[in-house]
């Protein structure tokens, strides 16, 4: 294994990583932001690694902070302009209420742990403030294909479906809502504006997702 949230893997990789993966799409990151309840000015890109979706986030006129926990993908954050800063999901060293939106990227199935992490987003984001995470659906055929290979690669990779993933934002008293389902899918939480977080939202407050609606 590779340590903490695979750090050792992507400190390796950091110099190449860029050439590799795909851009990260503005459409994506702007279905989810649009379910904020407040001007997105405070934006951290949790587990950004070198800033792929804070480069794409400049496209929609929002500025982002990497935060992340591997040296090599901060360097070449700042490299291309990113301000980055090394951070434990787990721990985010920002104020209560602080971030108006945090977009978690192809990143959440490396945190060790991730549901401290969204408790942390849940505390560090204003109320009517909005967390945008794109993961991969282990429930389809490419999403298994990914977890299997990223197993032999020795990586410590735990992947949620949609609406496991809708789950543990309600517990961490979030609003969640299925944006866009499918390999890779987009989940959104939204910190309730009528009231602090507490991590027991009530089920009559969370929208239905697409998927309960049959799209």
């Amino acid at each position: 294994m590779f340590g903490h949230g695979d750090v050792g893997f992507f400190d390796r990789i950091a110099p190449l990583y860029d050439v590799f993966m795909p851009p990260t799409l503005p459409e994506d990151l702007r279905a989810g932001l649009a379910f904020a309840h407040r001007p997105v000015e405070r934006v951290v890109d949790l587990g950004g690694g070198t800033g792929r979706a804070s480069r794409t986030l400049r496209q929609l006129d929002v500025e982002a902070a990497v935060f992340d926990y591997s040296g090599g993908m901060l360097r070449r954050a700042r490299e291309e302009g990113v301000p980055a800063v090394r951070a434990d999901a787990a721990r985010l060293p920002v104020r209560d209420a602080s971030l108006d939106a945090v977009v978690v990227t192809d990143a959440l199935h490396h945190f060790p742990d991730p549901e401290a992490a969204l408790r942390e987003v849940a505390r560090a984001l204003a109320p009517g403030g909005v967390v945008v995470i794109r993961e991969f659906d282990p429930g389809t055929r490419r999403g298994r294909a990914l977890a299997a290979l990223e197993s032999l690669a020795g990586m410590d990779s735990r992947f949620l479906r949609p609406r496991e993933l809708t789950g543990r934002l309600e517990d961490a008293g979030l609003r969640g809502h299925v944006v866009d389902p499918g390999f890779g899918y987009t989940v959104v939480g939204v910190r309730p504006s009528d009231g602090p977080v507490d991590g027991a939202s009530g089920e009559g407050d969370v929208p239905a997702t697409d998927e309960e609606r049959g799209r």
